[in-house]
């Protein structure tokens, strides 16, 4: 796949952002959901760096399976809450999400084909939103299925991870970073630097 530096100079209205939630946004409950507001808890600047990415991308998109729900453990309006109160403490540091897709179904049955490493919420935002270019989108997680997800559909895939991408997964991944905030950091000098 060409390298992100292929499409330069940065259109910032030609370009999404897809991103995972858990892992990136907020951190995870080893071997449980966040199912509540109160037990969703911000990583360190990830805010702030959404505040830094809004301008750089037509669109930001969240895409996170939560098969919690399907689960009986939270319901949708659980779900629906820490949505709406994450969204407002982004907007409230300056950054914006757009819209959150999340896939509540199991592995199988999953009639709408979202769960990932299917792509199924990818094709939803290109019907819900004008002019998502999925050759012209990043999908940022911390997942292997985040990266089959994003190759799946044709985008730039940066994984999050502290030491390095697995090498076993290699042709899944186009860049790594450390975190949300070092990502919106390249982002940011990646545009300037073209």
């Amino acid at each position: 796949m060409a390298g992100i530096t292929d499409h330069l100079p940065w259109e910032p209205q030609k370009w999404t952002l897809f991103t995972d939630r858990d892992g990136v946004l907020n951190y995870l409950i080893k071997g449980d959901y966040i199912k509540t507001w109160e037990e969703f808890n911000f990583i360190p600047g990830a805010p702030d760096a959404f505040q830094k990415l809004a301008p750089l991308f037509k669109y930001v998109f969240i895409a996170t399976n939560q098969r919690g729900v399907s689960r009986g453990l939270m319901s949708m309006s659980d779900l629906d809450e820490i949505h709406e109160k994450m969204c407002e403490e982004v907007h409230a540091a300056g950054g914006r999400i757009d819209k959150v897709y999340s896939c509540i179904n199991h592995d199988e049955p999953d009639p709408e084909q979202c769960r990932k490493p299917r792509i199924g919420m990818a094709l939803q935002a290109q019907r819900e939103f004008e002019g998502v270019d999925l050759s012209r989108s990043i999908m940022l997680g911390d997942n292997i299925s985040d990266m089959e997800f994003g190759r799946n559909a044709g985008m730039y895939t940066v994984f999050i991870c502290q030491d390095g991408p697995p090498r076993a997964h290699a042709d899944k991944i186009d860049h790594h970073c450390q975190g949300v905030v070092a990502f919106a950091d390249w982002m940011v000098e990646l545009v300037r630097g073209k």
